[in-house]
C-alpha cells in the first residue's frame, strides 16, 4: 500500500489510534540525538554546536528523502506563515524559502524595502514586533548584520539570517549537505577557499572544524577574512584538532584539497570597487591548473551566481562541479532549518555518518 496521508487516515480510523499514527507520519520517530532547536534563531553557525549542525543536516537529508524521493506530503508548516524581508535581491534564497515553506503547507510573504517601511518610516524595533504578532518566523536578507541582532532582541519569533555582510549560514548548510551526499561524510575533508574574505567564508570558518574538516584559505592582501572571525576559527581548529592555513597563494591553499570553493569577488554594494578588485584578484581564478594541486577526488563548489573570472568553464561545467546539486540543496537545508526552529520534528531516516 502506498504510504501517503490518505492511507494513514484509513489505518488510523481502523486502529482508533489516529493521533499517534499521524504524529509518527508527519513528525517521525523520536530522534537518537538529544538536540532541541525549536524557538531558536539562526544568525550565525558560530552559535550552533557540532551536534546541532549535524542534526540540521540530518533533518535536511530526511526531508529530501521523504518528500523528493518517496513522494510523501508533510504539511509540517500548515497554519504557519513566514515573513521574508529582502533588502538584497536573490534567486536561490528566495526560491528555496518560498517553495520550501509552501511545500510544507505554510504561507511565505515576500517583503522588499518597497513593500514595507523597513528602517525608514518604521524602525526595526517596530517592524520586528509587528511581524512577531502576525507570522511565525522572519527570514531576513540584509546589508548590516547588526540589524539582525536588533531584530532578535525585539522579535518574539525565530529570526533566520538569509544573508548579511558578516555571515551566510544557509548557504554553508547547503554546501555541507552536498559534500555529505557526495563523499558519504565530512570528517577529515580538506576544504580550500580561494577568493574574497567575505560572509560565505566566515560561515565556513565558524563551522568547518566542528564537523572535523580542515580549512585552507587563500585571499589577496587587503581582502582577508574579518580578524574576529579568524581568531574564532583558530580557536575552533585547536579545539577540534583540525588544520587551518591562511595564505595569499592559491596553489598553496589548493594543495591536497578535497573541495575547491570560491564565490563572487564583487558582492552587491561593492560595484564601485570593481576595477580595484579585479586587479587584486588576478591569479585567483580556479582552473584545471589549480586543481592539479588538489587531491585526486577533488570537487568544486560555488554558491552562484558565477562569473567567468572566478572559475573557468572547464571547471565550472565539469563532472567535478557540484554547483547545481549545491543550489538545489539550498531548498532542503532551509526547509530543515524552518522545520527544526518551528516544530518538534524528528527525522525518520537513519542518522548519516558525519
Amino acid at each position: 500500500m502506498l504510504f501517503n496521508v490518505r492511507n494513514v487516515f484509513k489505518i488510523a480510523q481502523l486502529t482508533g489510534n489516529s493521533k499517534q499514527l499521524l504524529r509518527q507520519f508527519w513528525y517521525g520517530q523520536p530522534a537518537q540525538m538529544n538536540v532541541h532547536l525549536k524557538g531558536r534563531d539562526l544568525l550565525t553557525l558560530q552559535n550552533y554546536k557540532a551536534d546541532e549542525l549535524k542534526y540540521l543536516l540530518w533533518v535536511a537529508s530526511d526531508l529530501k528523502e521523504r518528500i523528493k524521493h518517496k513522494g510523501e506530503y508533510l504539511p509540517l508548516m500548515q497554519g504557519k506563515s513566514l515573513a521574508m524581508i529582502f533588502e538584497k535581491r536573490s534567486t536561490r534564497t528566495r526560491l528555496s524559502a518560498e517553495t520550501g515553506f509552501s511545500l510544507l503547507g505554510g504561507h511565505p510573504s515576500f517583503l522588499t524595502t518597497q513593500d514595507i517601511h523597513l528602517g525608514t518610516n518604521e524602525n526595526l524595533t517596530d517592524t520586528a514586533r509587528v511581524l512577531s504578532s502576525m507570522t511565525n518566523a522572519i527570514l531576513a536578507r540584509v546589508y548590516k548584520h547588526d540589524d539582525l541582532d536588533l531584530m532578535t532582541k525585539e522579535a518574539t519569533i525565530p529570526i533566520i539570517n538569509g544573508l548579511s555582510d558578516l555571515h551566510h549560514p544557509l548557504q554553508i548548510l547547503a554546501d555541507y549537505l552536498t559534500l555529505q551526499e557526495h563523499y558519504g561524510g565530512l570528517n577529515g575533508l580538506t576544504v580550500t577557499w580561494i577568493g574574497d574574505g567575505n560572509n560565505v567564508l566566515h560561515s565556513i570558518m565558524t563551522s568547518a572544524a566542528k564537523l572535523g574538516m580542515h580549512l585552507r584559505i587563500a585571499t589577496p592582501k587587503g581582502f582577508e577574512p574579518d580578524l574576529r572571525i579568524t581568531k574564532i576559527s583558530e580557536q575552533y581548529s585547536n579545539k577540534y584538532g583540525t588544520k587551518l592555513l591562511l595564505t595569499t597563494d592559491p596553489l598553496e591553499a589548493a594543495d591536497g584539497a578535497n573541495v575547491l570553493v570560491t564565490d563572487t569577488w564583487i558582492s552587491m554594494g561593492q560595484e564601485e570597487e570593481k576595477k580595484e578588485r579585479l586587479r587584486a584578484f588576478q591569479g585567483y581564478q580556479i582552473t584545471m591548473q589549480t586543481a592539479k594541486s588538489a587531491a585526486s577526488n577533488w570537487t568544486f563548489l560555488h554558491c552562484l551566481p558565477r562569473k567567468p573570472e572566478e572559475v573557468d568553464d572547464e571547471v565550472f561545467y565539469s563532472p567535478r562541479s557540484l554547483v547545481f546539486q549545491e543550489a538545489e540543496n539550498r531548498k532542503w537545508t532551509i526547509m530543515a532549518v524552518m522545520v527544526s526552529l518551528l516544530t518538534d520534528y524528528s527525522p525518520q531516516l537513519q542518522k548519516p555518518t558525519f
